[in-house]
């Protein structure tokens, strides 16, 4: 029987699967993470970018980034902007080190470049064996620690008091109860691990918004967006602030936190598909799909965790992704709809995926002092500074420290050195200026 082109390129029956069962995974990682669209665009919107244009740029990114793995490294990878990610572009880079929007997005684009010259280089493997397992865990951690909290205040359940310290919500408020009620709801649908739940969520929610009068349907229009409102955020990147030392230090931080991310993402997900032979193209197209996210106007993408349902659906190939990222296209018809979603039916989203990602404490080594305090640092200085970059330099600036002062310095490798020596460079210029 004649092979048709899609079976030619994707070798269906080598990876033992079909076209339909490909589709089908395609639909359901689409289903898993389509609530990204919502999420990453508010998250963006309160870095400034224009809510219109975030939506575009997150729907864009995640298609090209679907599709491209798909084609490029043949894998059932979902690209999507990054849980964490965007919330470091939004108030770490925006809102702390005061970078413009459009500066973030430079500096996205030459953290891109610099993920690009890693994964095309032999600098994958140094930089990958070169810092300790115990940091990357903690970094990992800290941002779920990061999105909690954000899920917490974004809901209402708690709030600026006196003296910058955080009090109980008003939990008599509609907008509260609304949060309260659908973060049941949230909790219950992802225990019975109900398929979709994120989306399920988000849509109950929002009716849940609009039962207790906290948002109005009606105004709903239904119609295709117009290109022109996307204008303002493709190619808005500037390099205006580039003399900043604030850039640079962003231009790291997200560098170290997107490499070591996607090192363990990508490898996971390859590996669970039998497939570890293409681990260096999958990188090198995430690489890629980083560079454009700042061309596009969205935080950078990663090869997100719900990538496991579509593999658990049968996804073998990168067919899964392209279908995956077809879809995303045809969600530029829901923007109307997407508009009108509430907080109260993304904080307790963002309260899972925080949770989720503190679950990664139980790789930590706590029996080796010099191993588990810095980790710890870095964990509970992430959430209490508001800052990635600060958090991440207390814990690589005091590893090398403990591990000299235990005898250990053998441990720490000549590029981790180099490293600590970057973050403290960093807070002493902060002290002087």
């Amino acid at each position: 029987m004649k092979k048709t082109i899609l079976e030619s390129y994707y070798k269906f029956a080598e990876s033992d699967t079909t076209g339909k069962r490909e589709v089908l995974a395609g639909f359901v990682s689409y289903f898993t993470i389509v609530y990204i669209i919502v999420v990453n665009s508010m998250i963006l919107s309160e870095a400034g970018i224009p809510l219109n244009g975030a939506i575009f740029a997150t729907i864009l990114i995640s298609a090209v980034g679907c599709i491209f793995i798909g084609l490029y490294a043949n894998v059932p990878i979902i690209l999507v902007p990054g849980m964490g990610i965007n919330a470091m572009f939004a108030y770490t880079m925006v809102q702390g080190m005061g970078l413009s929007w459009q500066s973030a997005l430079a500096a996205v684009f030459v953290s891109g470049l610099i993920f690009v010259a890693i994964a095309f280089s032999r600098f994958l493997n140094v930089i990958n064996t070169s810092i300790p397992h115990s940091l990357k865990e903690a970094i990992s951690i800290g941002l779920g620690l990061f999105l909690l909290f954000l899920g917490l205040e974004k809901g209402g359940l708690i709030t600026a008091g006196s003296s910058t310290l955080l009090q109980v919500g008003d939990f008599g408020s509609t907008e509260v109860i609304a949060t309260i009620l659908t973060m049941i709801l949230a909790f219950v649908l992802f225990i019975r691990n109900v398929p979709g739940n994120f989306l399920l969520t988000i849509i109950a929610g929002t009716a849940i918004a609009w039962f207790c009068g906290t948002i109005k349907l009606a105004d709903i229009a239904f119609s295709v967006p117009e290109v022109s409102e996307y204008k303002e955020v493709f190619f808005a990147l500037t390099f205006v602030e580039i003399n900043r030392l604030e850039f640079w230090i962003a231009v790291f931080s997200m560098t170290m936190v997107l490499v070591f991310e996607n090192i363990g993402l990508v490898h996971g997900h390859v590996n669970s598909v039998g497939k570890p032979e293409r681990y260096k193209k999958a990188f090198q197209a995430t690489g890629i799909s980083i560079l454009l996210s700042g061309i596009f106007g969205s935080s950078p993408p990663v090869a997100t965790v719900e990538t496991a349902a579509g593999i658990a659906a049968g996804g073998r190939t990168g067919f899964t992704s392209v279908v995956t990222g077809i879809l995303f296209l045809f969600s530029f018809l829901f923007v109307p709809v997407i508009k009108v979603i509430p907080n109260s039916s993304i904080a307790p989203i963002l309260i899972i995926i925080g949770i989720l990602m503190l679950s990664n404490i139980k790789h930590l080594d706590f029996g080796d002092f010099s191993e588990s305090i810095p980790a710890i640092m870095i964990i509970v200085m992430i959430p209490y500074t508001l800052s990635i970059p600060d958090g991440m330099a207390a814990g690589f600036i005091l590893y090398p420290i403990l591990k000299i002062a235990a005898g250990k310095a053998n441990q720490v490798s000549k590029p981790m050195y180099f490293i600590a020596l970057l973050f403290l460079a960093y807070f002493v210029i902060g002290v002087i200026s």
